[in-house]
């Protein structure tokens, strides 16, 4: 049942749009956004803010967490850049933005938490100044990462800022649809003028994401309904049957889903729970229950994946795709092991929607998620992009 059958059994409209839900169909965009309604809901901040006031574990072992962080400190400052580039070969910036995003967010949960104007300021000063500079992205094919990564992420930041006195949201909607959304549409529809599978699962994902945080952010139906239909129907390897291509229904008690990089490698695929988790999360706070979609097919995937990465064995069917511009075919013939068990700040949001709002047995999932301590964030995980490709901080923000 979609999370709109779950309000709507609960007791209608009324108790529907006490929880912030709208009355509209399943496969159509809200008539009325939520906001803020993307990784975060009011339910959200508003139980953290609690939790952590009270001195409450794990809130505090997260808020602590994110307040250690240098880039949560309200004297960061912003260094934006009007051409951002990503790519060998290309006179690469692209670090100084996803730093400064993880600034900007960081203090923006600092800001909705304890209410702190200092963080507040802080994060809106990093969003304007990359509102007024930003003008275009350039680079290898790794441009349209970019994009995408960044694209949702600023969105996030933003929409945790929507109202705060001296942002400039018009602005801030202006760059996300003449720079970034044009950027993440093509990539999708062109994918680079390559085969339409030779891109993993996660360039399609962050594209996605973008495109569905930008609908949001701009009250934009026809968008955010662009990545819900892509979800489902698109033709690239973020599809949900192409994300996760082969199916096992009982192995050892759990059903399964073979994740589309897991022959490439563990912190790509690791990387995807994280991507296709945003993406399940912003709907959901819209009203749309992506994260059950086809038989709770995600769910299975991060089962796999999360298994795998806890040093147990999954099985693995050869995968097999078309690469470059002619789709010359290319097979993963075994699961790799490259990158097994890498730390990445995404196994929360996934445990706190399936193991606790749902109440289903996640087992390997919540294994993972307890498996290290409070979550943290861009900082917390490397100083390369990797490290920055979430958001983090779901300890604090997702627990039930």
């Amino acid at each position: 049942m979609s999370r709109r059958g779950l309000l709507k059994t609960a007791g209608g409209l009324t108790a529907a749009l006490a929880l912030g839900a709208t009355a509209t169909t399943a496969d159509a965009a809200p008539a009325t956004f939520t906001h803020p309604g993307m990784l975060h809901n009011w339910g959200d901040i508003n139980r953290a803010k609690v939790r952590v006031a009270a001195g409450d574990d794990p809130w505090l072992s997260g808020w602590n967490k994110l307040r250690e962080n240098p880039h949560s400190q309200s004297t960061w400052t912003a260094r934006p850049q009007s051409v951002v580039y990503r790519g060998s070969g290309t006179p690469e910036n692209y670090s100084l933005l996803y730093n400064d995003i993880a600034a900007a967010y960081q203090n923006a949960l600092r800001w909705q938490v304890a209410g702190t104007a200092a963080n507040g300021d802080c994060a809106v000063r990093i969003l304007n100044a990359w509102a007024n500079t930003l003008t275009s992205i350039q680079g290898t094919a790794d441009r349209f990462l970019a994009a995408g990564i960044y694209g949702w992420q600023l969105a996030n930041a933003a929409e945790l800022m929507r109202g705060y006195a001296g942002f400039d949201l018009n602005k801030f909607k202006q760059m996300m649809l003449n720079v970034f959304y044009p950027m993440n549409n093509s990539f999708l529809t062109n994918h680079n003028d390559a085969c339409i599978t030779n891109y993993w699962a996660n360039w399609d994902l962050c594209n996605m994401a973008s495109i569905m945080a930008i609908g949001i952010l701009c009250d934009d139906g026809a968008k955010y309904d662009q990545a819900v239909n892509y979800f489902k129907n698109g033709g690239g390897n973020g599809q949900i049957q192409r994300a996760v291509p082969f199916l096992y229904p009982n192995v050892e008690g759990y059903a399964l889903g073979q994740w589309q990089e897991s022959g490439r490698d563990q912190g790509h695929t690791i990387m995807g729970m994280g991507q296709m988790g945003a993406i399940c999360e912003m709907a959901w706070n819209q009203g749309e229950d992506l994260y059950s979609y086809d038989g709770r097919r995600f769910m299975k995937a991060a089962q796999y994946v999360a298994k795998y990465n806890l040093n147990m064995n999954v099985p693995f069917t050869t995968y097999t795709w078309g690469s470059g511009q002619n789709c010359s075919q290319q097979s993963h013939t075994a699961i790799s092991s490259i990158s097994r068990g890498q730390p990445r700040p995404v196994w929360a949001m996934l445990h706190y929607h399936y193991g606790r709002r749902l109440l289903l047995d996640d087992k390997y999932i919540a294994q993972m998620c307890f498996s290290a301590p409070a979550e943290g964030g861009g900082g917390d995980y490397g100083t390369t992009s990797g490290g920055f490709d979430q958001l983090g901080f779901g300890t604090l923000m997702y627990a039930k």
